[in-house]
């Protein structure tokens, strides 16, 4: 049998050993269902700290039990491990590592190979990796039909595309839709402001449609690393043909811009009771950017909370999935939301709606509210000390 066909048996029969390199909140998750299915995998990380702790069987992230981790482990099926060797005992290795931004917001890497791009929804308990259909290209034909293969042991349904650009500009074209649609929430709730209307009670109203619209909700920024950095590998590239990708750019610009949204909203609301920022105590709610994970790439919260200190406010935060954040150089370390820490805060803030949050609490113990996630159930007094985005 020639390779090909070896490698093709040893997918089918469940004995082929993978290695998934990068064990975040994309390669664990893949591992972890590669291991289900029975295969042999190894998961290469270089930050030891993780692979001690995945070794000892805790997952740092939500979608990936302690206790399903455990009993893959004691199975022999999955194993950690810094030490690239591990690759050369291999049949298949995926790479599960973002491509990171120089300051110019060029890539600093020009080596891409034939893959399937990620689809993880970090925290969303309803599309695990299985639920959620791969799209494969592969730089030549076998290639294609192998990665396929290999895919469809642990997901029902793959689609094969012609090349790696194809896979590519559908992973990017996905995200230009999310960053485009976001963006657009994000200015027609700054215009909502300005009319004096709830812009989710507009959204929703809309979104009673059952045809030709689907709901984007604003929020005070961007985060993580699909909707503010992958859109601008497409606009890079585009830069270099001589055509300059308007929609990414526009985007780009009205997210980057709601942080000091925010800021402003914060300003006005102590203003109108008399505070400056200076002095005040503000206490941030969620410094993940994003609800139910402890996320904190590219997170809205990092300019927000040095813009407050720069102000000389007194800035404190709770975050059940972040116990130390660092801004600037200084490492906060994350409180409980306590209703004497809610009191006594002049202004709370709230940045990312985690479910752990008691929101009725909030309502009734916060003197000044600023929800940028339409989190805190308003009316009666409440709506008095609640100002939304």
């Amino acid at each position: 049998m020639d390779h090909a066909t070896t490698l093709s048996h040893r997918i089918e029969t469940h004995t082929a050993r993978v290695a998934v390199i990068g064990q975040g909140y994309v390669g664990l998750p893949l591992a972890i269902e590669f291991a289900r299915a029975g295969f042999a995998v190894t998961g290469l990380d270089t930050d030891s700290d993780r692979v001690a702790a995945l070794a000892s069987g805790r997952s740092h992230i939500p979608d990936v039990p302690s206790a399903d981790l455990q009993a893959l482990l004691r199975s022999g099926r999955y194993r950690a491990a810094t030490e690239p060797a591990i690759l050369s005992e291999s049949d298949a290795v995926i790479i599960c590592v973002p491509t990171p931004l120089g300051k110019s917001k060029d890539p600093d890497s020009d080596f891409f190979l034939a893959f399937s791009p990620e689809r993880i929804d970090p925290g969303n308990p309803s599309f695990k990796v299985r639920d959620i259909p791969k799209v494969v290209g592969g730089t030549t034909p076998a290639c294609g039909r192998l990665a396929s293969a290999l895919y469809r042991e642990i997901v029902p349904r793959v689609h094969v595309v012609s090349t790696p650009k194809v896979a590519e500009l559908a992973k990017l074209y996905e995200n230009v839709f999310r960053n485009v649609n976001i963006a657009l929430a994000n200015e027609f709730a700054v215009m909502c402001r300005y009319l004096g209307v709830d812009s989710r009670e507009v959204i929703d109203a809309a979104a009673t449609k059952p045809f030709g619209f689907m709901p984007f909700y604003p929020g005070p920024g961007i985060g993580g690393h699909c909707i503010p950095v992958d859109p601008l590998y497409l606009s890079w590239k585009m830069r270099l043909n001589g055509y300059e990708a308007r929609f990414i750019s526009l985007a780009d610009d009205i997210n980057r811009a709601m942080p000091g949204h925010v800021l402003r909203l914060v300003g006005e609301a102590l203003n109108e009771r008399g505070r400056a920022a200076k002095g005040s105590r503000v206490l941030v709610l969620g410094v993940a950017y994003k609800r139910g994970i402890g996320d904190t790439r590219e997170s809205p919260a990092y300019e927000i909370i040095s813009s407050l200190r720069d102000k000389g406010a007194h800035v404190s935060y709770a975050d059940p999935y972040v116990p130390t954040f660092r801004v600037n150089g200084t490492e906060l370390k994350a409180v409980e939301a306590t209703a004497r820490e809610l009191r006594t805060a002049h202004c709370v803030l709230i940045l990312a709606d985690h479910p752990e949050f008691d929101y009725r609490a909030i309502a009734h113990h916060g003197r000044l509210i600023v929800d940028t996630r339409h989190s805190v159930p308003g009316g009666g007094t409440v709506g008095e000390r609640l100002v939304r985005l």
